[in-house]
């Protein structure tokens, strides 16, 4: 174990960063949730309308819990881990519902009547990587976790992966069958922020991979 690890191991224990990240990463899975349920067919304008409320909501929440965790991160001596990664896993959180929220705005701005269905399963996949964070980040409290920790991340990565595939057929489709040339700039610029937030989701993998690898 390196010295850095086993110090922290040594020194009194502060939850407050686990607590916030915590609340972080549960305010996220709520608004991939409802940005999930917003992106489905079927869904009336007025049920869309009420979605795409709630996740500015969570996103002020979210942005919140960000202004939170850095007030700590200045005010704290003794940190869980490095202060880059917790820096690094909250504005990548941040980011998440950022680009949540902003595909949402979309869906008003550019009057989107109908879901596509790949802009649908773009959205649950969002959902998915997100529900693997909410595994993975409260188990950061114990780094023994590391397998258990190890299968979430892998997940993600897979669902990423999964996503861009999913986006470069969404994009190729598009400009094949798309004769409306701002219709296409809508579709394509939504898709891009959906596949965007998957990116985000695998950012955050990462940076707990450093976490992990830095407490070996």
């Amino acid at each position: 174990m390196k010295l850095d690890a086993i110090l922290h191991a040594l020194l009194p224990k502060d939850d407050s960063f686990f607590i916030f990240f915590e609340k972080d990463v549960e305010n996220l899975l709520n608004g991939a949730r409802v940005f999930r349920d917003l992106m489905r067919n079927g869904v009336t304008k007025e049920e869309r309308a009420q979605k795409i409320r709630k996740i500015e909501d969570f996103e002020h929440k979210g942005d919140e819990i960000t202004h939170q965790i850095f007030q700590a991160l200045g005010s704290t001596f003794i940190t869980p881990f490095d202060r880059e990664d917790i820096h690094e896993l909250t504005s990548k959180m941040d980011d998440i519902l950022d680009y949540i929220q902003g595909a949402a705005n979309r869906i008003t701005l550019y009057r989107v009547e109908a879901i596509t269905p790949e802009a649908e399963q773009l959205a649950g996949l969002i959902y998915d990587s997100t529900v693997e964070l909410a595994k993975a980040i409260p188990l950061l409290r114990d780094l023994r976790n590391v397998r258990a920790i190890n299968e979430c991340l892998v997940k993600i990565n897979s669902i990423e992966n999964e996503a861009d595939d999913l986006f470069e057929r969404a994009v190729g489709a598009l400009f094949d069958n798309c004769t409306d040339p701002i219709a296409l700039i809508k579709s394509k610029e939504l898709l891009v922020s959906l596949e965007t937030a998957t990116d985000q989701c695998e950012d955050a993998a990462n940076v707990i991979e450093s976490i992990i690898v830095k407490s070996a």
